[in-house]
């Protein structure tokens, strides 16, 4: 009996040291893959979007946009307006749920 309990014990151990190390080796991989020196299209790609977004905090919105954005994104605002009953489609909509009027029934 006791040593089918520590059977039992031991298993139980070896799995949960398994999803350690698991886990932690996944871990280590990551640190280890920014150690090294990233590839040249990922360097680039990485770069692209820093640069993209120091841009586009520095404009406040979208980079290089010009008359024909504009005219696209009016014209597309008013669809939408005219679509779903106008109001304003640039903030999140305000949902209110009223509790409903629960009738008592008779036994």
């Amino acid at each position: 009996m006791a040593l089918h309990r520590l059977f039992q014990l031991s298993s139980l151990l070896r799995s949960a040291v398994s999803v350690t190390l698991r886990r932690n080796i996944g871990i280590s991989a990551v640190v280890f893959n920014r150690a090294k020196d990233m590839d040249p299209i990922q360097k680039l790609f990485l770069d692209k979007i820093r640069d993209y977004n120091t841009k586009s905090k520095a404009s406040g919105g979208v980079v290089d946009e010009g008359p024909a954005y504009q005219k696209n994104l009016t014209e597309e605002m008013s669809k939408l307006q005219r679509l779903y009953g106008g109001g304003d489609l640039t903030k999140f909509p305000d949902f209110k749920f009223p509790e409903p009027k629960l009738e008592e029934v008779a036994k």
